[in-house]
Parts: C-alpha cells; sequence; structure tokens
C-alpha cells in the first residue's frame, strides 16, 4: 500500500486544518518546496499537494507554488482544490502535475471530468470529501445529500483512475481513518481507492495496509508526519508490509 504525505497549501505556506476549518489552520512551514523535496529525500514514491484557498474560491490560487514542487521533485506529484473546468485541468499538467484531483466538479459537472479521464486517461482522480457519510463540497464548505458511495459508482462510469477518500471529521484530528467507511466505498466499486483523514499512528497504516486486497491501495498522511508522531519512511516500510 502507497504511503503519500500531504501537502496543504494556504497563502503560499504548509498548514494543517483541524476538520478541513480555514479558521483552525497550523502553519507547519513556510517554504512548501523544501518540504516536499523532504518528504521524497525520506522515500515518498508520490506527493499529495491541496490548493486549500483554492478549493474555497474554485480558482487555483498557490498554482506558482504547485509548479515549484513539480520542477524541484522527481516523484510524481497529484494534486488537488479549486480545479473547476477543463482549462484549470490542463493547465496543471502543463505545470508538471502527474494527477489531477477533483472534486466539486465531479458533483456537479460530471461531463467535464469524463473528458478530461479521455484526454489525460490514468490520470484523473476523483476527491470524495463525506460528512457522515454524505458529499461536501466548495472546500467542504457546502454539504450536499448525495451519498458518497453513490459519487463512487459515478466516477466508474466517468473513467477515473482513483478515489481519494476523505472523512471530513477526521480529517487533522489524528483520530484514526474511519475504516469502516473507506472499506465500505472500496467494496462498492472496482477502482482503487486512497484512504485519507485522521491517520494518527502506524497503527492505522497496519490496519489499512491489511485491506489492500479489499481495494485500500494507498494512504495520505498529514499532521501526523507534521507534529512526527510518524516517520514517513518507517511509515512506508509499514505499508510495504516490511518490518520496521
Amino acid at each position: 500500500m502507497l504511503v503519500i504525505p500531504a501537502i496543504d497549501l494556504k497563502a503560499g505556506q504548509c498548514v494543517r486544518l483541524y476538520q478541513g476549518d480555514m479558521n483552525q489552520a497550523t502553519i507547519y512551514s513556510d517554504d512548501p518546496v523544501a518540504t516536499a523535496l523532504r518528504w521524497q529525500n525520506e522515500g515518498a514514491e508520490r506527493l499529495h499537494v491541496v490548493d486549500l484557498d483554492g478549493a474555497v474560491s474554485g480558482a487555483g490560487v498557490n498554482t506558482a507554488v504547485i509548479a515549484k514542487i513539480c520542477r524541484a521533485l522527481t516523484i510524481p506529484v497529484q494534486v488537488g482544490g479549486g480545479i473547476r473546468n477543463f482549462e484549470a485541468i490542463e493547465r496543471l499538467f502543463f505545470l508538471g502535475v502527474t494527477r489531477v484531483i477533483l472534486g466539486t466538479i465531479a458533483y456537479r459537472a460530471s461531463e467535464v471530468v469524463a473528458a478530461a479521464c479521455q484526454r489525460f486517461p490514468g490520470q484523473i482522480i476523483v476527491g470524495i470529501d463525506a460528512r457522515d457519510g454524505k458529499v461536501a463540497v466548495q472546500g467542504w464548505t457546502e454539504a450536499t445529500g448525495l451519498e458518497a458511495i453513490d459519487l463512487a459508482k459515478r466516477c466508474e462510469d466517468m473513467g477515473v483512475s482513483e478515489i481519494v477518500y476523505t472523512d471530513i471529521a477526521r480529517d487533522g484530528t489524528e483520530q484514526g481513518v474511519n475504516r469502516e467507511a473507506t472499506l465500505a466505498l472500496a467494496q462498492a466499486v472496482s477502482l482503487p481507492i486512497i484512504a485519507s483523514g485522521g491517520v494518527a499512528s502506524l497503527r492505522d497504516i497496519e490496519r489499512l495496509a491489511a485491506l489492500e486486497p479489499k481495494g485500500i491501495k494507498g494512504v495520505i498522511v498529514g499532521r501526523a508526519l507534521y507534529t512526527g508522531a510518524i516517520q514517513l519512511a518507517e511509515a512506508i516500510q509499514v505499508g510495504k508490509h516490511l518490518p520496521h
């Protein structure tokens, strides 16, 4: 199972939010490129980057920083946050992003997602963010009545390559991943699922890695890396079922 470190960008800085609240942000670094290089040097095989300002505003805000990260790294970079039209998708690929994560647009304009999947096969991920099992959009500020599993099933028809599933209530809390909801999603669709939100310890990664045969192919780790609760190199070993 792939262990993917996260960089969340707000005003050009690396931050972590608590339960997706933009007003509860902890700044961990004002040099996102150095942070990205650190995770690559510690063995990351992929980097997860979110433009938090973009997610709320609906347009790329930290694009210049994302371009610098892509230029500095040799590993694949996946980016989400505020990507609401085909032009924004193309621009990110032009800047060197390997995979683009679409959220709100997958709920609002599935035809754009389907077109992107055709144009960039294997490179379009959908981020499904849920609160109490229901999809939330617009940087988690807007609740919908749609079940996360129903959106995941739509993603299969669109040609999406993977789904990143985040339980908003767990995100940034280090309370542990919502394994039950993540597993239910993985079992409902044939797409690979990347778990996100709440990873607190190596034990969380161990328990998720055990579910890899059931479709959970990766996990995104954020706050626990920045607080030192998890060491990335150890987490990667656990994800690969190797002794650490």
